[in-house]
């Protein structure tokens, strides 16, 4: 996982799993984030593979945190298709996760675009759910 900044954005790029080991960070990178005045969070997906209960607690958990300080949470997933990065083996990057959030019906609950360019970019307009 790393963490830098775009365009006034933080980008958390979180790769592998999102899963009960590996979610607490995530979580962790936008609490910080937010206790240092950060209000433009951005979670890059793309190359996640895997993503279980515990990794959609921290993203249903990171837009709570960042509309209850009137921030904005931005996530990166690929709408269909193997990723480009190195996750495109196996579940096929992000578009594993769009796939879970989509099941459970809480994709609509996000702003989700398709690369990180268009996370960044505030005329941008989010991907349909």
């Amino acid at each position: 996982m790393t963490q830098a900044e775009r365009d006034g954005w933080v980008v958390v790029t979180v790769a592998g799993e999102m899963d009960l080991t590996s979610s607490p960070a995530v979580r962790q990178k936008v609490h910080d984030a937010v206790a240092a005045g950060r209000r433009q969070v951005v979670l890059d997906l793309v190359d996640v593979r895997f993503c279980d209960s515990s990794g959609v607690g921290v993203l249903i958990g990171a837009r709570r945190l960042m509309r209850s300080c009137a921030g904005r949470l931005r996530i990166v997933l690929p709408e269909e298709g193997p990723a480009a990065g190195p996750a495109a083996e196996g579940y096929g990057g992000g578009a594993h996760v769009n796939r879970v959030l989509a099941a459970l019906g809480v994709r609509r609950l996000f702003e989700v675009y398709p690369d990180l360019a268009a996370a960044t970019d505030d005329t941008a307009r989010p991907l349909s759910a």
